[in-house]
């Protein structure tokens, strides 16, 4: 009797570290440096997102994209920065500037703009938002122009040159910063 109230305990122990370390590994509905995507699979991000030293111009809470890099970085305070893998415009589709975070949405739908219609025209007039649509998880609308942050349903595509000028993320990456970044805080994006 002994020994089966052991094992009972045993497999209850188990049962809960394992169920307490894999509820640690999921933050805001994804796990750490991965994404959600389609039947529930989880995608590790190819790149993860880690804290660096930063000495450049920028106050904390700006975030600077490197198309250069394939990397974003959001600036805290105490000379770090959040570095974050990004996907970019492919060749002809880059740009480069100093905007600002003019809205954020939460699984944002996606209407694409009548030039990629026009390239495209297999694609959907509207898309609500969810787990296929391409802006992903979250998007962090850009001045006045039709870029975005966003998350990505095609989370094998960070690090690459691939978008139409929108800064690709995982879900993961994308509501992390989405958490962090203010209405308002400056975009700098830098093609050197």
């Amino acid at each position: 009797m002994r020994r089966y109230a052991l094992i009972i305990a045993g497999l209850a122990a188990g049962w809960i570290l394992s169920s307490s370390s894999a509820a640690l590994a999921w933050g805001n509905g994804f796990p750490n440096n991965g994404t959600m995507v389609g039947g529930g699979d989880v995608a590790v991000s190819p790149i993860p997102r880690e804290t660096v030293s930063y000495n450049g111009p920028y106050e904390p809470g700006t975030i600077i994209v490197s198309t250069k890099e394939r990397r974003l970085y959001f600036v805290l305070p105490d000379h770090q920065a959040l570095k974050y893998g990004v996907g970019v415009g492919r060749m002809g589709f880059t740009w480069a500037g100093v905007t600002f975070v003019a809205n954020k949405r939460e699984w944002p739908d996606w209407t694409p703009p009548a030039p990629m219609l026009l390239r495209r025209p297999d694609l959907p007039r509207h898309m609500v938002g969810g787990i296929e649509n391409p802006l992903g998880a979250r998007a962090l609308y850009l001045g006045y122009t039709e870029y975005r942050i966003h998350g990505s349903n095609e989370p094998e595509t960070i690090g690459q040159a691939v978008s139409s000028g929108c800064i690709r993320m995982t879900n993961a990456d994308v509501t992390d910063l989405y958490g962090r970044a203010a209405i308002g805080a400056k975009v700098v994006v830098e093609q050197e």
